[in-house]
C-alpha cells in the first residue's frame, strides 16, 4: 500500500530536480502528439527555441510578451496566497487599460514625468476597485469570488466594447472600434530603439521584487500569509482578516490593472476590445508554475511567453499549428502540479501484515 507522508522540510536539490524534471516531462509529453503529426520533433523544438531567444529581436519579443504576464501572474500569486481565488484578472486588465486611455488620451495635458505616473496610478486604481467588489461580497455576504470575478470579466469586456463604439471611439479610425491614441507624454519609453520592448518590463520586475519583500518581510505580508493558511485561526488570533483581504484585493487588482496600462501605454498606444489574448487567464498558469512565488513569476512568465512566441515562429517555418504552445504550457502545468506533490510529500510503501 502506498502512503503520502508530509515532509518536514523540502531539500533544495529536490526542488531544483523537480523543476527541471517538470520542464523535461512537458517537452517529452508534447513530443508525442507532435511526432504523430509527422513533424520533425527535434527540428520543431529547435525552431521554437530560436523563435523565442535566437537573436536580439526574438528575445525582445519574448520579453515584451512576458511583461503583462508578469503583472497578471503577480496578481494571481498574491490573491491565491490569501485563498482569494481571483479569476477576474482579465477584466481588471481591461479596466486598467480603459483608465489609461481615459486619463492619457487628452483629458489631462502634462509633462511625461507627471502624466505617466498618473496614468499608472489610475490604471492600478481601476483594477483594484474592480476586485474590491468581489472581496466585499466574499467577506460580508459569503459570495463565491470565483463566480463573481469570472462573470465580471464579461461585464467589463462588454462595457469596453460599448465605450469603444460610443464616447471613446476614435473618429479618425475609419470606423474601427478603437479608442483615441494616448498622448506621447503618457507613453512608456522604449528600452531598445527600433524594438517593441518598453519600460513596462522594468516596472513589472520592480513590482515582483517589491511584492516578494512585502509578502515575506512585512507585518501585513505575514497577516496575508496567515489568512491564506487558515482564516478562522487568524481571526481567532485577533488578526484583521477583513482588512487583509481588502489589501489583497487592492494589490491583486492593481497589478492586473497595470498589465492593461503597460499594453496600452507601452505597446499599442490605444485600446481595442482584443487588446488581451487571455493574459489574465494565463497569469493563473504563470502563478501556478511559480508556486505562487513573486520572484518565481518572472522566469515562469518568460517561459510561457517564450513558448507562445517560439510556437508562432515554428508554425510559420514548418507548418505545424501554433496551438502546440498550448500543449506545452498545459503539460508544463500538469508536470509542476505532480512535482509539487512530490516536494510536499514522501511516498512510503507500507506492507500489509497477513491476518
Amino acid at each position: 500500500m502506498i502512503r503520502f507522508v508530509p515532509r518536514e522540510r523540502t531539500p533544495v536539490w529536490l526542488t531544483l530536480t523537480v523543476s527541471i524534471g517538470s520542464g523535461l516531462a512537458a517537452l517529452l509529453l508534447t513530443a508525442i502528439p507532435l511526432a504523430l503529426t509527422g513533424a520533425p520533433v527535434f527540428t520543431a523544438f529547435a525552431l521554437m527555441a530560436a523563435g523565442a531567444a535566437g537573436d536580439g529581436f526574438a528575445l525582445a519579443e519574448t520579453l515584451t510578451r512576458a511583461t503583462p504576464l508578469i503583472f497578471t501572474g503577480l496578481a494571481a500569486a498574491v490573491a491565491f496566497r490569501a485563498k482569494l481565488w481571483n479569476i477576474g484578472a482579465e477584466g481588471q486588465l481591461y479596466a486598467g487599460a480603459l483608465a489609461t486611455v481615459a486619463l492619457g488620451a487628452g483629458l489631462i495635458e502634462a509633462p511625461s514625468y507627471v502624466l505617466v505616473p498618473l496614468v499608472l496610478v489610475g490604471a492600478a486604481a481601476a483594477g483594484a476597485a474592480l476586485l474590491l467588489v468581489p472581496v466585499l461580497f466574499k467577506t460580508r455576504f459569503g459570495a463565491d469570488e470565483v463566480v463573481v470575478t469570472l462573470l465580471m470579466n464579461f461585464i467589463v469586456l462588454l462595457f469596453v466594447q460599448m465605450m469603444l463604439e460610443g464616447p471613446m471611439k476614435d473618429e479618425m479610425a475609419l470606423g474601427w472600434p478603437q479608442s483615441a491614441p494616448v498622448l506621447d507624454e503618457a507613453t512608456l519609453p522604449k528600452l531598445v530603439e527600433g524594438l517593441r520592448l518598453h519600460a513596462g518590463l522594468v516596472l513589472a520586475l520592480v513590482a515582483a521584487v517589491g511584492l516578494h519583500v512585502f509578502i515575506n518581510r512585512t507585518v501585513w505580508g505575514f497577516r496575508i500569509r496567515a489568512v491564506g493558511e487558515n482564516a478562522r485561526a487568524a481571526r481567532y488570533a485577533g488578526l484583521p482578516v477583513g482588512k487583509a483581504m481588502a489589501l489583497v484585493g487592492i494589490l491583486s487588482g492593481g497589478l492586473a490593472g497595470l498589465a492593461g496600462a503597460s499594453e496600452v501605454a507601452g505597446l499599442k498606444g490605444y485600446l481595442t476590445s482584443d487588446l488581451s489574448p487571455g493574459f489574465g487567464y494565463a497569469g493563473i498558469v504563470v502563478a501556478t508554475l511559480a508556486n505562487l512565488s513573486p520572484l518565481g513569476v518572472i522566469p515562469a512568465a518568460i517561459f510561457v511567453a517564450g513558448v507562445f512566441v517560439g510556437a508562432d515562429s515554428m508554425s510559420r517555418a514548418i507548418g505545424v499549428s501554433n496551438y502546440l504552445a498550448d500543449l506545452v504550457v498545459a503539460f508544463a502545468l500538469l508536470s509542476v502540479l505532480v512535482g509539487g506533490l512530490l516536494t510536499r510529500f514522501r511516498i512510503v510503501l507500507v506492507r500489509r501484515e497477513a491476518a
